[in-house]
């Protein structure tokens, strides 16, 4: 299983960033996908998820309205809209899956999203 962000950058508050996952060495369309953030000196949290049709999908509450989760399974790829951003949105994003009988969790690499004035 191998995960590959992209996308991230620094940017100003209010900009946007769309954020891409892709993914390879499974059957990427059987699963749900999520997107996970960390901080500066924080926790990883869960920014938001999908499941493997596309159809259902939930935002934590600081990126609702202003985040959109999707994905293509033609193209084994996932992504992130952000749009609005705040400086409190500078993090690490991952993409994760959990994969398999056995449920084994998969991380990507992460991709740095820095917003600032």
């Amino acid at each position: 299983v191998q995960l590959v962000e992209s996308g991230g950058g620094s940017v100003q508050p209010g900009d946007s960033l769309r954020l891409s996952c892709g993914a390879s060495g499974f059957t990427f369309r059987l699963y749900s996908l999520a997107w996970f953030r960390q901080p500066p000196g924080k926790e990883r949290e869960l920014v938001a998820r999908i499941d493997s049709s596309g159809r259902d999908k939930s935002y934590a509450e600081a990126v609702k309205g202003r985040f959109t989760i999707s994905r293509d399974n033609s193209k084994n790829a996932g992504f992130l809209q952000m749009n609005s951003l705040k400086p409190e949105d500078t993090a690490v994003y991952y993409c994760f899956v959990r994969v398999g009988v056995v449920a084994k969790d998969h991380w990507g690499q992460g991709t740095q999203v820095t917003v600032s004035s």
